[in-house]
């Protein structure tokens, strides 16, 4: 077997990467050793591991980062359907779901990766291994399984985290229930919500199924992001260094510190979410407080000491590598600190007369826009009332967001084609053309594959839902739910089926069989649709004036879902016309799609005028354009201490301390996530339920009230100073 060689630049690459880097810890020998290992460990007990030997450097992957990472053996006898399986699988999926929706609805909204469940089923699966009997069940029949199988193995491992990929993404139609109930106040009910989920689900699934053969197989189409759980996956010894701990250890003494100080942030301090101390300097000054704020202004200098406000919207910045992170710092700055007081300032579209930051609609006088009264009996836009109150306006930074997503959409497709359109092609021809399989692929050919005919079908089951007015005409017939079922369907199928073909990639890698997989990623979708929908309908039911935000202290503010209401009103009710079309305030806006397009052609100009400037090539326009995309819902001390970790994770501890990177980074990161989501829950099992609060001046969120007043002369706003 021949050992994939380093390329030279391999370093640099690895800096831009967290997926790759991770890939690095493995060491440079691991392929050579991968039987010997498994069978050191256990794994697969007696079987027979297959393998091509003395594998040519053409037969395996053509992409050095997966060579350097994704074994090349294959034990097929390993059991794989499972008790430990099924166990570890469901509960991974049942509980990600379970804590991502509940803490979708809060202010600062945790988003728990599947890397968590990943890092902590080992140590359960191998106590399952050395505790369960070994004993057969159903013995003589088709259904005979074994309790105890051997020891815990890779493909169970990977199986599991499939089940925990399905509960950590957010289903994104519960969106539209929760605007429907809440926002708009229309009855749904609980069967015709969860057709709507279903369904929006498992359309990606089915288009996934089709293209699996041209984005999966192919040895050219690779998914970065899997080589993380690649590496997470593979059983190796953890070995206790002298005078330090386990991965495992590690694991459960920041889980344990994790759980134990979001009691503070959680509850008995809750300032710490964000300290924005230029407030407290200047307590009296609308400017000071607009500067400093950092839930409701630019944020500057505040910061906040508390994971969830750090991981909210942009995920952990210790997975984020320092060029992506330092291209976020770049626009974030750009939009925040000079695009956003430059606009409002110089008063543009009467930015004076509304907050500086806000996701609120406001009227030309500044009050907040009444929905309700331009929504008339069949849910519809009431033009009369409409023209009674007049054009619909929003905060300066809002509207800057909106011209910025135009600018990134136009900036993404010039990107693309400028730097990486050739990349695309060759590897997209490749991908279609009948080469080569690499050795991946030949492992995978002993395997039964999944008839096409099954996604086909999971495919169009949806559609002829999709096609019915039974949805739409239940939940009322109007556009603000027209659109944003439109949206839903629309945006969802090209997502889910990214993340179902990025999972597939992952059972590529690790030899799962095919069929297996379809059954894991179908069964992880349906529990996790349950599941997420059940937890949302609990928490509508059960907590007073939920995303109501009626008292300054709530924690369920309920912030992606106001923007997405928000966004159904602006497109849906009202329309693109009146507010960015000849008809509305906004037009202007429209010029940065022009401006998006032209910033990629500079850089590709200064890319080959200076061709030894490396540093030019790490400049991606469309990350740093749409940096603030995030925006609303994230506020600044979401960004500004986002940056700050990742800094210290990505450049600072990646560089100067790259063995301690290696060997703990993910770890924290899952173990951070996991100690808030569990102390969270606890807090509301235990004292948000008995409505059981603290009133004090620490919990009094950002502690600064003037920061969303307005500085326009004679403007009132109750709770506000009025200017002269």
């Amino acid at each position: 077997m021949v050992k994939p060689e380093k390329p030279p630049e391999i370093s640099q690459r690895m800096s831009k990467s967290p997926a790759v880097a991770e890939g690095l810890v493995q060491k440079e020998a691991k392929f050579e050793d991968a039987r010997i290992k498994e069978e050191d460990e256990g794994i697969g007990s007696s079987s027979k591991h297959y393998e091509y030997g003395g594998v040519e450097a053409e037969e395996n992957s053509p992409i050095k980062q997966v060579a350097m990472t994704v074994p090349i053996t294959d034990d097929p006898e390993l059991p794989v359907l499972t008790v430990r399986m099924w166990v570890l699988g469901t509960l991974s999926c049942v509980l990600l779901s379970f804590l991502n929706q509940f803490f979708w609805y809060r202010t600062e909204p945790l988003s728990i990766t599947a890397i968590s469940a990943q890092v902590a089923v080992v140590p359960l699966g191998q106590w399952m291994a050395a505790k369960l009997p070994r004993r057969n069940l159903f013995e003589g029949t088709r259904w005979e399984f074994s309790l105890n199988p051997g020891p815990f193995n890779v493909k169970e491992h990977v199986l599991i985290t499939i089940f925990a990929n399905a509960g950590a993404g957010t289903v994104y139609a519960i969106h539209v229930v929760t605007v429907v109930k809440i926002f708009y106040k229309q009855h749904m009910t609980f069967f015709v919500s969860l057709l709507v989920i279903l369904t929006t689900q498992v359309l990606g699934f089915g288009w996934a199924g089709v293209f699996r053969r041209y984005l999966v197989e192919p040895a050219e189409m690779w998914w970065p992001s899997n080589l993380v759980q690649v590496s997470l996956a593979l059983h190796e010894k953890d070995d206790r260094p002298k005078g330090g701990l386990t991965r495992a250890q590690f694991f459960l003494v920041a889980f344990v510190c994790s759980f134990a100080y979001y009691i503070f942030p959680g509850y008995l301090f809750q300032m710490l979410t964000s300290l924005s101390w230029i407030c407290w300097s200047f307590p009296r000054s609308v400017i000071a407080q607009q500067l400093g704020s950092g839930l409701h202004g630019l944020g500057i200098a505040a910061f906040g000491l508390d994971w969830s406000t750090i991981s909210s919207y942009l995920g952990s910045p210790l997975a984020s590598p320092w060029f992506a992170t330092a291209n976020v710092a770049v626009g974030f700055v750009l939009v925040m600190y000079v695009l956003t007081p430059l606009f409002y300032w110089l008063n543009v579209y009467k930015a004076k007369t509304f907050p500086i930051f806000s996701q609120k609609m406001f009227t030309t006088t500044g009050s907040i826009y009444n929905i309700t009264a331009i929504v008339d009996s069949n849910f519809h836009i009431n033009e009369e009332a409409y023209e009674k109150q007049g054009h619909l306006y929003l905060s300066t930074f809002f509207a800057m967001t909106y011209g910025v997503g135009f600018a990134a959409l136009s900036a993404m497709i010039v990107h693309v084609a400028l730097f990486h359109g050739r990349e695309i092609w060759e590897q997209s021809k490749a991908s279609f053309e009948d080469k080569k399989m690499d050795i991946h692929t030949k492992l995978m050919r002993r395997y039964r594959e999944v008839p096409e005919w099954w996604f086909w079908v999971i495919l169009v089951t949806p559609g002829l839902n999709i096609i019915t007015e039974y949805i739409i005409g239940y939940i009322y017939p109007g556009y603000p739910v027209a659109n944003m079922c439109f949206k839903v369907y629309g945006y969802i199928s090209m997502t889910q089926a990214v993340t179902f073909l990025q999972d597939f990639k992952l059972g590529h890698y690790m030899k799962i069989p095919p069929r297996t997989m379809f059954m894991a990623q179908v069964v992880g979708t349906l529990i996790s649709c349950l599941v997420y929908l059940g937890t949302a309908w609990w928490l509508m039911e059960t907590i007073p004036e939920i995303c109501e935000q009626t008292a300054s202290n709530s924690v369920w503010t309920c912030p992606s879902d106001t923007v997405f209401y928000d966004a159904s009103v602006i497109w849906g009710l009202i329309g693109p016309r009146r507010i960015f079309g000849d008809e509305g305030v906004y037009g202007a806006v429209n010029w940065f799609f022009i401006g998006g397009a032209i910033a990629p052609v500079l850089v590709w100009l200064a890319m080959k005028a200076y061709p030894n400037q490396e540093w030019i090539r790490l400049i991606n326009m469309p990350v740093l354009i749409g940096a603030t995309g995030m925006m609303p819902p994230a506020t600044a001390v979401n960004y500004s201490t986002w940056i700050l970790v990742g800094f210290l994770s990505g450049y600072v501890a990646f560089r100067y301390a790259p063995e301690w990177w290696e060997r703990h980074n993910y770890l924290l990161s899952g173990a951070l996530d996991a100690g808030l989501a569990f102390m969270g829950v606890a807090l509301y099992l235990c004292l948000g339920l008995e409505d059981v609060s603290m009133s004090w001046w620490g919990n009094e969120l950002d502690g600064c009230p003037y920061a969303s007043c307005p500085t326009q002369k004679g403007v009132f706003v109750q709770g506000c100073p009025v200017v002269y």
